[in-house]
């Protein structure tokens, strides 16, 4: 039975969210599927839904950007 390679759209979501995880340690930053649920746990501990996030996107940039550096710590 032939190896079939995934699709390229399966490779360039986990591109996207592997540049998430680039400071995490191991496998954290290497495998798509931890890569996701360390992603979930680090917004968990947020305390910020979806919602609140576009609000602060929309009305203050530079606010969205100190969030997401503080994640990636």
């Amino acid at each position: 039975m032939t190896r079939i390679e995934r699709g390229y759209i399966a490779r360039r979501r986990g591109t996207k969210i592997s540049l998430f995880a680039s400071s995490f340690r191991g496998s954290h930053s290497r495998l798509t599927q931890t890569i996701t649920q360390q992603r979930i746990r680090a917004l968990k501990k947020l305390l910020l839904n979806h919602k609140i996030l576009a609000q602060i996107a929309i009305s203050n940039r530079n606010c969205l950007y100190m969030i997401s550096n503080e994640i990636r710590k």
